[in-house]
């Protein structure tokens, strides 16, 4: 059986799993479970944000149909490590 490109694994950092806590709908948890596959298929779909050199490079995924916006980075083992979910 021939298998995809392996996918990213998602972490998320103190702030984002307080956020996770908080939600409580279905169409909440369903909007983040879209854009957390997304990103772990392709962790490089996220725009870069600008900012200083010092840290990891934050990115950050708009998902327009759920309208929903990830905050993230990636580690250099592909672990996506997301910062915050929010809303939009």
């Amino acid at each position: 059986m021939a298998h995809g490109p392996r996918r990213a694994r998602i972490a998320f950092s103190d702030s984002a799993a307080k956020q996770l806590e908080s939600l409580t709908s279905e169409a909440e948890l369903h909007a983040l479970d879209r854009a957390l596959v997304v990103v772990s298929v392709d962790p490089e779909v996220g725009e870069p944000i600008p900012g200083s050199a010092d840290g990891p490079q934050l990115r950050e995924y708009a998902d327009e149909v759920e309208r929903v916006r990830l905050l993230y980075w990636v580690t250099a083992l592909r672990t996506v490590v997301v910062v915050a979910y929010l809303e939009v």
